[in-house]
């Protein structure tokens, strides 16, 4: 990061507490500005319930209300131990000044509907199939995911369809925790993905349950009940290579 004005440095970085990690329903939190990069036009708080982008979901939008003046936040990344919240406007909030963050929660919980969705279709397709996940994507109400099939029909498509749905019906509930890493990778199966995406300098790993379906390694934001995502289409499939095979999940 480029020259910040700092109130407190821990490692090198202004630290930001992730209050996404342990509630996904949080759209709307108190913080204090303890960074401000004046060149980026951003800002980093002690706290925060935005979700800066990755795994394929994207970042959550907002406002950042100081001192009566709203900041609109149009974007969000991670940096370090630190999340950026890039403020839009001709002013700059000030270093130690108290904050109220305010998800757009429509986005938000069209984005958690959307990403339960695909761990439900990664979790019937790993259960009925034995098929790893090689890619993804994702954005509010409709995403892909790439697997390991070597053939891919319009009656599995259908088959797979079906079976995604039955779990909604199931409403299964969805479970959140956060593991040391020793612990998190005594779990079969924790990484679905064809390549681990955790690395070694991860130390405490989150995983999200659906219980009796899936269970996985996960930074991303979710709805707490399967009932909660609605119905699944799946409005396209693809061949991306031999043995990779993309489908288009659309939440209605």
């Amino acid at each position: 990061m480029r020259a910040l004005l700092l109130e407190n440095r821990i490692g090198g970085a202004a630290m930001t507490e992730l209050l996404y990690q342990t509630d996904s329903y949080l759209c709307e939190f108190d913080a204090v500005i303890t960074a401000v990069d004046p060149e980026a036009r951003a800002v980093v708080l002690d706290r925060t319930a935005f979700y800066p982008g990755g795994g394929g979901q994207p970042a959550d939008l907002g406002d950042l209300i100081v001192r009566g003046h709203t900041f609109p936040i149009g974007k969000v990344k991670k940096d370090g131990e630190s999340i950026l919240h890039f403020v839009e406007g001709d002013v700059l909030p000030e270093v130690g000044t108290s904050a109220l963050g305010r998800l757009d929660w429509e986005h938000r919980y069209q984005l958690m509907r959307t990403h339960t969705a695909m761990h439900i279709l990664c979790g019937v397709v790993w259960r009925d199939y034995g098929a790893l996940v090689t890619g993804g994507n994702m954005e509010p109400l409709k995403g892909r995911m790439d697997f390991e099939f070597e053939t891919m029909h319009q009656d599995l498509v259908q088959e797979i369809e079906h079976s995604i749905n039955v779990e909604v019906a199931n409403a299964r509930d969805i479970q959140v925790a956060i593991l040391p890493r020793e612990e998190a990778f005594q779990i079969p199966d924790l990484i679905r993905t064809k390549i681990n995406l955790l690395p070694d300098s991860i130390r405490e790993v989150r995983t999200v349950e659906i219980v009796g379906l899936d269970l996985q390694a996960d930074g991303g934001t979710h709805v707490a009940n399967t009932s909660e995502v609605g119905r699944l289409r799946v409005a396209d499939y693809k061949s991306k290579g031999k043995i990779n095979k993309r489908i288009y999940l659309e939440v209605e």
